[in-house]
């Protein structure tokens, strides 16, 4: 019989084929929302596909989490298993890296290059007969044909609403740290105190996103259907968003393992990971905050 200590191999598990058919349902009905948004139709039957998705992924995630813990708690990983969690999470994290680096890239493009084409790039002779009067600049607020894209009235300024939740993620980082050495020190009430004031932040940042889009779309007509400008704005905010609903998951449940009495100072890598993924949406939104809303 194989010694634990030496490599834990685990049982066959339905995790990630309930991880993909989650993925698949919640990404399904996020494309027909847009589709059917768009096209005027009723986007109710997709609300519910979209739904579905959403808690057959939280089922995954809290069943996943919960055997992964069972197993840890057990004594079955070994060092060589902590390396291997190391090296997944890692090559996660880069696997994030590049998906944001494709969202970043297609508004690199758009903006270098699309923009200034549409614009005639200095001779603008096909373009005034295609869009008479159109001036190419960024953000695109006047589109090409305003009947078909009607742009928005006004973009949001980087110095009220984002420049707060910029501050609220550059804290939060700080506080984490903070809990992730009273880990390394075993001070228990110190890790409580400094993870929930960075749960505490993550709250507050997603709230005032949430603000953020309402005001966009009531009262700046900045939508997803506004063009360029507010697909790539609603894109890359979005998607970040979501990280940080995710990441803020992992820290409650980091939160709920400490109340618990799990994790030592030399055996805390659950915590170290969520540590690991909160800096990385932390870094994503100072690119999003300079590239997005200040140049």
């Amino acid at each position: 019989m194989a010694d634990n200590q030496t490599y834990y191999v685990p049982e066959q598990s339905k995790w990630p084929i309930v991880a993909t058919v989650g993925l698949g349902v919640t990404l399904y009905g996020v494309a027909s929302i847009m589709v059917n948004g768009k096209q005027g139709e009723s986007t109710t039957g997709s609300w519910i596909m979209f739904m579905i998705g959403a808690l057959i992924m939280a089922y995954m995630l809290f069943g996943w989490f919960g055997a992964v813990i069972r197993e840890s708690r057990a004594g079955l990983y070994s060092p060589q298993m902590d390396r291997s969690f190391r090296w997944g999470m890692s090559w996660f994290i880069f696997s994030e890296v590049m998906f944001f680096a494709a969202f970043f890239g297609a508004l690199f493009y758009v903006r270098v290059f699309v923009v200034p084409w549409l614009g005639g790039e200095g001779d603008k002779g096909s373009t005034n007969m295609l869009w008479e009067g159109f001036q190419a600049s960024w953000p695109l607020v006047n589109n090409p044909d305003p009947q078909a894209y009607p742009g928005p009235t006004e973009v949001i300024g980087p110095w009220g609403l984002p420049l707060i939740n910029t501050i609220l993620l550059v804290t939060s980082s700080f506080t984490v740290t903070i809990a992730h050495h009273a880990m390394k020190a075993g001070d228990r009430a110190k890790i409580k105190l400094w993870l929930m004031a960075t749960i505490a932040l993550a709250v507050v940042f997603m709230f005032v996103q949430s603000y953020e889009y309402l005001h966009a779309y009531r009262d700046l007509d900045l939508t997803l259907q506004s063009g360029i400008y507010g697909s790539t704005f609603f894109m890359l905010t979005g998607f970040h968003g979501a990280h940080v609903f995710l990441g803020t998951l992992m820290l409650v449940i980091m939160l709920i393992r400490i109340n618990k009495g799990h994790f030592t100072a030399d055996n805390h890598f659950g915590f170290e990971a969520a540590a690991w993924y909160w800096h990385f949406v932390d870094v994503v939104w100072l690119g999003l905050f300079v590239f997005v809303y200040v140049i």
